[in-house]
């Protein structure tokens, strides 16, 4: 073990976080690790949790933090269900969100980005990036992979699209961060929420597309060593 270590620096805490809307309702999507610094705590961690039967939010940043805003706002809207005696709407969820963000901002360090489907305005998404600003958005992207995939959806979103084509886009967009992002990885998680209810999808890393000098999965280093020798170049 090093012993210069400093254990009470701060960790570089990274992930990838989606969500976009589509005609009918919400697909929200993430990777699965959890990183403490350079050291990977978990390798199939879900961060899309549920808020409520019809919203649910995708956590960023502190694992800790982002954990305890989730429990909650979940406990609040479970208080607020019962007084109304009718689900919560996507917008009280995330303004609740919101709320806990901004009141308690020098003390978390967690990004949101909460989805979800309501009768009265269809599907919703909403980003509450650090600081508990709260941005309606017909897509959101967070966490440290999102730096590589801004360009990506200006291209590749539209208005319209169906449910797989934009379950499609959040699977294709969580990998190609995975390929880029150290801090992004294992697998890809997605939930689908509209008017028929919530539908989750697991999506293993062995089955995800390999983007530009990405290596084939290999099941150990000896797999690795033991493999044939590319053929020389011909010129």
């Amino acid at each position: 073990m090093d012993n210069n270590m400093d254990l009470n620096a701060p960790h570089s805490m990274g992930t990838t976080i989606i969500g976009v809307t589509y005609d009918g309702g919400v697909v929200l999507g993430a990777d699965s690790r959890t990183s403490t610094g350079v050291y990977v705590a978990n390798r199939a961690s879900d961060k899309i949790t549920q808020l409520t039967d019809n919203v649910y939010v995708c956590r960023s940043g502190s694992a800790a933090d982002s954990q305890i805003v989730s429990d909650y706002v979940r406990y609040y809207l479970h208080q607020h269900t019962i007084q109304l005696g009718q689900p919560a709407t996507v917008k009280v969820a995330a303004n609740l969100v919101r709320l806990i963000s901004y009141n308690n901002k020098n003390m978390l360090q967690t990004g949101l980005i909460v989805g979800g489907w309501d009768k009265y305005e269809g599907g919703k998404i909403y980003g509450i990036p650090l600081g508990g600003t709260i941005i309606e958005q017909p897509f959101a992207i967070g966490g440290s992979g999102s730096s590589y995939l801004y360009g990506f959806f200006d291209q590749a979103w539209r208005e319209g699209m169906t449910k797989d084509e934009a379950e499609q886009l959040v699977v294709k967009a969580v990998s190609l961060a995975i390929a880029r992002d150290g801090a992004s990885g294992g697998v890809v998680r997605t939930v689908i929420i509209n008017s028929e209810g919530v539908t989750r999808n697991f999506y293993p890393s062995d089955k995800l597309s390999l983007w530009h000098e990405e290596l084939e999965p290999q099941n150990s280093l000896l797999d690795i060593l033991n493999a044939p020798a590319p053929e020389p170049m011909n010129i």
